[in-house]
């Protein structure tokens, strides 16, 4: 005869069951297909390669700054692909003669305005710009080199869109073939930047494909334990 139950103030309590119970069997999985098997004479996809930033890596890119396998198309052509060193562009151009010392100022200015509003080029996601000027044959040119984590195309409307925001103008101004009605035409001024840009042929990471925003966040980082190991001495 089994146990009967014995009451409580709050209702029937039940004895546990005996030890010698055996345990209950957990429920067997269900069954799941197997992938089906690649059909003779096709090619899987690979996975994509893992970027590893802990390794530095470099990147041969063929003539014409793409690879014919992997081009994406965006909104104004394909787009440059993206490297150990991120996304960026050489843009070399003549200058208007006469109009070397407007490029000076300008730099000054951004200089300024960097000053007074740090964020003030954020959009962009830059992580380093580089301007020279140099002279073929007696003419001067300018050569633009950025490196940023947007993608070609983006990275110009933005600068469009913040040029417009601030007032500033844009040192593209003073290059001959510079479209004037820039500020209302993104793409002529992305059709600029295309045809002026020198695709390189190779690019090198000493910590490939990090993000300057990822950067500033191990740099916080290293800050606040720094300043917690200052505190505990």
């Amino acid at each position: 005869m089994p146990d009967e139950p014995t009451r409580g103030r709050e209702g029937p309590e039940f004895r546990s069951a005996p030890a010698t119970a055996e345990p209950i069997a957990p429920p067997k999985p269900k069954p799941t297909a197997s992938a089906p098997r690649a059909e003779t004479g096709t090619a899987t996809k690979p996975a994509p390669a893992t970027q590893d930033w802990s390794k530095p890596a470099a990147k041969a890119i063929p003539k014409g700054g793409f690879f014919p396998d992997k081009v994406e198309q965006g909104r104004y052509g394909p787009i440059f692909p993206k490297t150990p060193a991120c996304y960026g562009f050489s843009i070399i151009a003549k200058v208007i003669p006469g109009r070397e010392e407007n490029l000076y100022q300008y730099a000054r200015d951004i200089e300024k305005a960097v000053g007074e509003t740090p964020d003030v080029l954020a959009a962009l996601k830059l992580h380093y710009l580089r301007w020279n000027l140099f002279q073929i044959n007696g003419e001067t040119y300018f050569q633009y080199m950025g490196i940023f984590d947007t993608d070609f195309d983006k990275y110009t409307e933005d600068a469009v869109a913040i040029f417009s925001a601030t007032g500033l103008s844009t040192s593209f101004e003073n290059l001959e073939g510079f479209p004037k009605d820039w500020k209302t035409n993104p793409a002529a001024f992305v059709k600029f930047v295309r045809e002026h840009h020198n695709a390189p042929f190779l690019e090198y990471g000493e910590y490939p494909y990090v993000s300057a925003e990822e950067i500033k966040k191990a740099l916080r980082l290293k800050a606040s334990f720094e300043n917690m190991l200052d505190q505990m001495q």
